[in-house]
Order: C-alpha cells, then structure tokens, then sequence
C-alpha cells in the first residue's frame, strides 16, 4: 500500500495504534478498578469518569491547538503519551475513588491535546489528496479494531495476570508510542494568525460557525452521537435485562457495529475519490436515522430479536463510518493550512460536546424511564440532526470557503483538485 511507503505516516500510525490499544486496555482494567473499590456502585464511577472524559475533550482540546504553534509538535506528543504512560502506571496504587477521578483527569487532558495535534500532523507528512482520505480511513479502522479487539485482548490477559498487570502493560505502550513518534519527522506547525491564546482557541469555532459546511459537520455529530450512544451506553442493559444474553453475548452485539463500520471504513477510500463526501455523509446521517427508529420500533413493540438486534447495530455502525470517515477531509478542504490545527481542534470539542449532550440521555434518561423513552429522544435528536445538516450545508456552497489543497495549485495533479472539489 502506496500509503504506508511513507515512513513517517507508518511510524506515526504504529503510534496512534499502540496508544490506542493502550486506551482500550486501560478501560477494561479501569471498570474492574471501579469495581473493586465501589462494589455496586463501579456503574457510578465509571460515569463520573466517563463524564469527565468528555468535559475536558470538550475544554482541552481547542486551548492545545492555540498553543501548538508555540511547540515542536513531536516533543509535545512525545510528552503527552510519557505523561499518559505515567498516569496509568499509577492507576493501580490508588485507594480512594476520588483518586481515580483526578488520575482520569491528568489521562483523558492528555489524551484531548494528543488527539488533535497527531489529526492536524497528518495533512503535513501525507500531501497526496487520495492517500490523505486513507489515511483517514487507517485512522477509523484502527479506531474500530481498538474497540473490537481491546476487549478480548484484556479476557486473554486476565486469565493470566490481574487487572493490575494490565496497567503496567498499557503504561509500556504509551512509552512505546512516544519512541515511534520519536523516530519521525514531524514538521512543526505554521505560525497562526492569531495572537492570543483564546482568541486562537475560539478561532475553529467560529470558523464553524461560519462555514456552510462546517455548520453542516456540527449538526452530523448530533446525528452519530445519537446514534451511537444507543450503542455505546445502552448496549448492555439491553441485552442482559431485555434479550437475556450473557456477556458474551454483550461483546458479539457490540462487535456487530463495529464490524459494520470497519466495513465501511475499508471501502470508503474508493467511494470518495468518486462520490462528493456531502452526499456520502449524508447517506450516514439517513442510515442512522433510520437504524435509531429501527431501534425504537423494536424495542417499543416488544419485538425484540437476536437477528433484528444484529442487523440494526451493524446498520448503525454503518452508518457512522459514512459519516466520520469523510469529515477530515472536508475540514482540510475548508481552512487555510495554518488553520488546520485549530479546525481539527474545533472538531474534536465539537464531536465530544455532542456525546457530552446524548450520553445522559442514553443512561440517565434510559436507567429511569426506560429504553423506549430515552431511544425515542435520540431518534428525534438524529432526526434533528440530519435535516440540520440538509438545510445547513447546501449542495453548492463552495462560495466564501477558503480551499487548503495537499501542495500548491500550480504543482497538484488534476486528479487530486477535482478530488478536492468533491468535499463540497
């Protein structure tokens, strides 16, 4: 693969894969940490933490694109998986709960300013626009993989060690991480035209705010937040409570979606270097859509089946590859590249913001009124969502937008300006 002749880009990936990997363990061992602290109360920590997670994306992220012209970009993602490896090392010496939160705190801070600063590095060691959308594509295949395999990986471990060893395991892969992020040339950020931190933070946001397309990306996150929540948080009372399955069963469910959205993820690169990545998303908002009123229909009317089940989840996993997958690629296609960092910033505060805002209804809202209420909500919020889009982000809406093609104009190959032209 043309894509990973690059070495730079095949270092930087083998980073991101370890670390997230690493992240994935660290859940598993994390739930049985909760577990062994607070008993029946673990569901309860693990929610705090999860809420604490998605507040400091939200916070975190845009002030680490403010600075990021102001640092090496490789000595500050190296810093942040030494700092990330650190934290986890300590997770199994604390004997508090309100240790965890604080330890999850330092983790999930350096995981908001890693993420976007690794996204914005991305554009700058891949110039070419079609290896750029695989890149893209890489980056959701490892994601879905992380989530499918991280958990059998801890089951494999756990028959062997403690939840503890997997701590030391996972501080180790940060610490591996940031030796591959160390072998690379990672070129250093573009000055930003903005001088002041919080100007520069409040800078992708407002580039959101006035870009068609952009507007468009911010109401799509509705959508796969939506959605996804169903899956991500509801998931397992739904199966243990409703259908009766085991745990087991709970992970077969799950990688149902995410086989779905690997699947996607790999045919993606060559659905985009010929269809515009509006109407692809778009096509993932109304498979979402439509997999969250699947999911409505089957729970309200008592319906519920193992097949019907697996369908919708994997329909829904779908569904969000469409959507994700190609938002990168319109970002790029939307800002200046000194811009870059602070758009894929926005983005991430943005996307976390819109979880922030679903994953109470999901578990809150589903604990005490039940499934059927709180996915009817998420349904009308994906609803919401997807028209938000239509009328947000027009079909033409090239008019006002700044175009930040891989090289310069004069030098990129037809092929890569009429694959540019597409994102809009």
């Amino acid at each position: 693969m043309r894509l990973f002749a690059i070495r730079d880009y095949r270092h930087l990936f083998g980073a991101q894969v370890i670390a997230l990997f690493g992240t994935g363990l660290t859940t598993v061992a994390l739930g049985l940490l909760a577990y062994d602290l607070a008993g029946p109360r673990a569901g309860m920590v693990l929610g705090t933490a999860l809420t604490i997670k998605m507040v400091l994306y939200v916070v975190i992220a845009p002030l680490a694109a403010a600075y990021i012209d102001r640092l090496p970009r490789r000595a500050l993602l190296v810093g942040l998986d030494v700092i990330r490896g650190a934290v986890v090392l300590a997770l199994p010496l604390v004997s508090e709960v309100w240790h965890v939160y604080v330890l999850i705190g330092l983790l999930q801070a350096g995981s908001a300013a890693f993420t976007p600063t690794f996204q914005a590095v991305i554009p700058d060691i891949v110039t070419d626009e079609s290896d750029y959308t695989r890149a893209l594509s890489a980056s959701q295949v490892a994601s879905t993989m992380e989530s499918l395999l991280s958990p059998v990986l801890a089951a494999v471990a756990l028959t062997f060690m403690s939840f503890n060893w997997l701590f030391l395991g996972t501080s180790a892969g940060f610490l591996v991480s940031a030796v591959l992020v160390l072998s690379t040339h990672v070129p250093d950020a573009r000055p930003s035209t903005h001088t002041k931190a919080w100007e520069k933070a409040a800078a992708g946001i407002r580039t959101f705010l006035r870009t068609p397309r952009l507007r468009g990306i911010m109401a799509l996150n509705l959508v796969v937040a939506a959605a996804g929540s169903i899956v991500v948080v509801n998931t397992v009372n739904y199966i243990r409570d409703v259908l009766g399955g085991s745990q087991s069963d709970v992970a077969r469910t799950l990688a149902a979606s995410g086989t779905g959205t690997l699947l996607a993820a790999l045919v993606l690169p060559r659905v985009l270097d010929r269809i515009a990545a509006r109407t692809v998303m778009m096509t993932g908002a109304a498979v979402l859509v439509g997999g969250t009123t699947a999911a409505v229909t089957l729970i309200a009317t008592g319906l519920a089946t193992w097949t019907g089940t697996a369908i919708i989840w994997t329909v829904i996993g779908i569904g969000m590859a469409l959507v994700i997958t190609p938002t990168g690629k319109v970002l790029r296609a939307s800002v200046g590249r000194n811009a870059i960092p602070e758009a894929f910033a926005a983005q991430f505060s943005l996307s976390h913001l819109a979880w922030l805002i679903t994953y109470p209804i999901a578990g809150w809202l589903g604990t005490n009124a039940g499934l059927t209420l709180a996915w009817s909500v998420l349904a009308i919020l994906a609803g919401a969502g997807a028209t938000g889009a239509l009328l947000l982000w027009p079909r033409h809406d090239g008019r006002g937008v700044t175009t930040a093609p891989a090289t310069p104009a004069r030098h990129a190959p037809s092929k890569d300006r009429s694959t540019l032209a597409k994102a809009a």
